[in-house]
């Protein structure tokens, strides 16, 4: 199976890229890239009804694992049921492409959200955190040598979140790590095994947009049943089967499901920042991003085609 190895290491207080190293995969594989908080857990819902079929509320974090983290299921258990399953695998990352082995074979959807977006829902996620996960996170980084220090509180107040994640500073998941994966995606568009997904897109018209997705994994869709997969990768939907999607939340957030899966809304960030703070994104992506790259996150395909879009 042909293979390029990864060129960098991700290994913080969440995730360690190499844990991929010992992944060995089959040809129908399916990689779930995301940065966190821009629709990993709703495509993971979206596949896992394509995959199976069925609109009965599957546990994603057993179906779906995330291969790289740390702090959830232990590795020694969790790769040997991931080579366990039986159906069509389908794998959650947070990491940037050139830190996963990719493969020709597989099938790499990538879903992408505006940057201001994502942040906003970053800033409920990171609040929401368990005293005991906490913990759990310091731990972490206080017996990795190449940390060494405890998990970085993160700010309560939106604002101030916000410039922290812009300037780079204490969390675990700013900007540098979003606009780094954002732009290892972006450099791989012209391949054919990849597919990009906005955020938006899936808002507005999630029929198409789940279409689109049968159609590049070559799964057919049975016309009887398709209305019942819509409506079960909705967002109400989602939210009032998240206790069955996702169980294990419980343990890491303090209202369990309901913080994982919060309200699924964009735009919540022009009630909370200001002109200034609005000026220094815009500063921080003309920088960190090509223009095409940076029109896609805004505007999803309203932007054009990202295979046929030029930097």
């Amino acid at each position: 199976m042909d293979v390029r190895a990864p060129t960098e290491i991700v290994r913080n207080w969440l995730m360690d890229s190499r844990r991929w190293e010992h992944f060995t995969p089959r040809p129908d594989d399916i990689v779930i890239g995301t940065a966190p908080k821009c629709g990993t857990t709703w495509m993971q819902r979206i596949v896992s009804l394509l995959v199976f079929q069925t609109p009965d509320p599957i546990p994603l974090h057993d179906t779906s694992p995330w291969l790289e983290c740390r702090f959830q299921k232990p590795f020694e258990i969790m790769l040997p049921d991931l080579e366990a399953q039986t159906h069509r695998r389908f794998i959650k990352t947070h990491l940037p492409l050139d830190a996963l082995p990719f493969y020709e074979t597989l099938r790499y959807i990538h879903v992408a959200r505006d940057g201001r977006d994502a942040c906003m829902s970053l800033h409920n996620h990171f609040n929401g955190f368990t005293e005991m996960a906490l913990g759990r996170f310091d731990k972490i980084g206080l017996e990795d040598e190449t940390i060494a220090a405890p998990f970085p509180r993160p700010q309560k107040e939106p604002r101030a979140f916000f410039r922290n994640w812009i300037d780079g500073e204490g969390l675990a998941s700013h900007s540098d790590s979003f606009f780094d994966l954002e732009r290892s995606y972006w450099a791989a568009r012209d391949r054919e095994n990849i597919l990009f997904v906005h955020y938006n897109d899936l808002k507005a018209d999630l029929d198409v947009e789940m279409r689109r997705i049968a159609a590049f994994l070559g799964i057919a869709v049975n016309e009887e049943i398709w209305p019942q997969l819509v409506d079960a990768a909705r967002f109400e939907t989602m939210k009032a089967q998240g206790k069955a999607l996702l169980p294990a939340a419980v343990h890491a957030f303090a209202e369990g499901h309901d913080t994982f899966i919060y309200r699924g809304t964009n735009e919540r960030w022009r009630e909370l920042l200001t002109a200034e703070d609005l000026a220094a994104y815009e500063a921080r992506t003309a920088e960190a991003l090509p223009p095409g790259l940076k029109a896609w996150l805004a505007q999803g395909r309203k932007a054009g085609d990202p295979k046929a879009m030029k930097d």
